[in-house]
């Protein structure tokens, strides 16, 4: 009886011991639960349910019919399409070299240690980035409007005529790109402040006995120690650049001309008419675009050993 007693001690050990191994083994993977199934739902699901959606003629209602490669094919042939693109692209140019190099300038200047009241001047930096977008948009129309608007009323005080910010393929692009640059310039000063703590400040003191300046300082360390901050703003901005939407959408409704219809707000206009399956496919086409270019800057920009 004792020997029976002992066998079933035994066998209800191993299977608590078991049941304890494969708690601890499952717990993991139980806290990770959530995330996967909210990534599985909002991510995974819409992501396979667009790339299909691309393949077909959708408008919101019924069945969608099936066209294969149509909405591919209309998109590149499409004159709306590279026209965006092209946009897009100009504001790349207006955009992201001018921003680096301010952000660059400012961000050494507010590292500096003879700065006075560095704190306030990064939180003035900051502020515009989180302004919302729109309240922006609306102060930009009131200060380029060209009847009413406090520049051009600048402009004559000073006897030069009125200018058609947002009303003239010339200026509206500088326009917009001047909009972007005061509302985002500070978010990418944050991160190269961010890459300039990563720099051994022994490299600058070294330098300093050489007889090193500045610009020199800045030319030959800075810079080059920079190049993976640098890659990962320019990556990030040229995503923004490329997904722009409400800055035209406020401004100038993507006019005048379609001069300032970007790729982002060329989508759109496919949503507006209902047209899901082509703005699907628009979009799959972005989402390659942009990837190509991110791998371009990566490529050309990481840093050397």
């Amino acid at each position: 009886m004792t020997t029976v007693s002992a066998a079933h001690h035994s066998v209800a050990r191993r299977r608590r011991t078991r049941t304890t191994g494969l708690r601890r083994r499952s717990a993991p993977y139980l806290f990770v639960l959530p995330f996967v199934a909210v990534f599985l739902v909002f991510s995974v699901y819409p992501l396979i349910f667009t790339a299909r959606l691309s393949f077909t003629n959708w408008r919101g209602t019924g069945a969608a019919q099936w066209v294969g490669w149509d909405n591919y094919t209309y998109l590149l042939t499409s004159s709306a399409f590279w026209g965006s693109l092209g946009n897009s692209g100009v504001l790349w140019l207006l955009i992201v070299p001018i921003q680096l190099v301010v952000a660059i300038v400012v961000a050494v200047l507010l590292s500096s240690a003879t700065l006075k009241l560095r704190g306030l001047y990064r939180v003035g930096f900051i502020v515009p980035f989180v302004t919302p977008l729109v309240a922006v948009a609306q102060i930009w129309v009131v200060l380029f409007d060209q009847e009413y608007g406090a520049v051009n009323a600048l402009l004559g005080l000073a006897g030069l005529p009125d200018v058609g910010w947002l009303t003239t393929s010339a200026w509206a692009k500088p326009t917009l790109a001047l909009l972007f640059l005061w509302k985002t310039t500070g978010f990418v000063v944050i991160i190269v402040l961010s890459g300039l703590q990563s720099i051994d400040a022994d490299l600058y003191e070294a330098a300093e006995l050489d007889g090193a300046s500045k610009s020199r300082q800045l030319l030959s360390i800075t810079v080059p120690l920079l190049r993976r901050t640098v890659m990962f703003a320019v990556v990030l901005q040229t995503l923004a650049v490329f997904q722009m939407f409400a800055e035209p959408f406020v401004l100038t409704q993507g006019g005048p001309y379609n001069s300032t219809t970007t790729a982002g707000y060329h989508l759109y206009n496919h949503i507006t008419r209902a047209d899901l399956g082509t703005g699907a496919a628009n979009s799959f086409l972005l989402v390659f675009l942009v990837m190509g270019l991110s791998l371009f800057f990566v490529r050309l920009l990481r840093a050397k050993d």
